[in-house]
């Protein structure tokens, strides 16, 4: 039977999802596991190929088995095998036909920013530190001339495989509280490095170091010269995947 995994990781220690050769990725530590508790390897996919230093509170990954432990004990089995900033929250039977990354519909990303004037002792690897004062209010309504749906040419970053730039973002907004400000966007996919670029863009503009004009600009240019800095992989966090065919999760 084929299972769905839920899993939360810390990205911090972790070369991405996928597997690579040069460092630890959260692919080769499920499947690690997986052998271990079901006694031969097993493939694993996931629903997103976050990149290294990324974290994740629902990344959603599959994998076929023939064993008969029941889908919901899958977190207990595999938490014993996972190291502890890797834990599976929830395990649920598909049909053979579910794919978990051709079938996700809608994507949530959360980008988080410690904007104070000295960084965070506790929450350095999961914020990025911007110290200068940023505006959320520019930041939010700036913002805004992306939802919907617009070729993001000037959105990725070289070495993306994407057949198409198209994409459509159902959401975005900036918050403040505190000093956390938050950047959550909402989109059925996003480019490689997509949502870093514009989180760059958004912290150049609540700088005042780009006008808000600047991200409509880049979606008719298509010039990623239009934009900001790539933002540091540590404020990045994917926070849900949800599925375009929910019938074909069993109950």
């Amino acid at each position: 039977m084929r299972i769905l995994l839920t899993v939360a990781y810390r990205g911090t220690n972790y070369s991405g999802w996928q597997w690579q050769e040069n460092g630890p990725s959260i692919q080769q530590e499920l499947e690690k596991a997986l052998e271990k508790a079901l006694g031969k390897f097993v493939r694993v996919t996931g629903a997103s190929r976050t990149d290294a230093g990324v974290h994740a509170l629902c990344q959603r990954a599959q994998f076929d088995t023939d064993m008969k432990i029941p889908p919901e004990r899958y977190p207990f089995v595999l938490n014993r095998h996972l190291p502890p900033d890797i834990r599976v929250i929830n395990g649920q039977q598909v049909d053979d036909l579910f794919h978990a990354r051709f079938m996700a519909e809608k994507k949530i990303y959360t980008y988080r920013i410690h904007n104070a004037p000295v960084a965070s002792a506790i929450r350095y690897d999961t914020t990025a530190h911007v110290p200068v004062h940023l505006d959320e209010r520019k930041m939010h309504d700036a913002v805004q001339c992306i939802v919907g749906t617009h070729d993001f040419a000037a959105f990725v970053a070289s070495g993306g495989s994407q057949k198409t730039t198209v994409r459509t973002l159902y959401s975005a907004s900036v918050t403040r509280e505190g000093e956390e400000i938050t950047f959550t966007v909402c989109g059925n996919a996003f480019l490689y490095n997509m949502v870093r670029i514009i989180a760059g863009t958004l912290i150049y503009i609540g700088q005042g170091k780009l006008p808000p004009e600047c991200l409509q600009q880049a979606l008719e240019t298509g010039s990623r010269l239009d934009l900001g800095i790539t933002a540091p992989a540590q404020g990045l966090e994917l926070t849900y995947v949800g599925f375009r065919e929910e019938c074909h999760v069993h109950p």
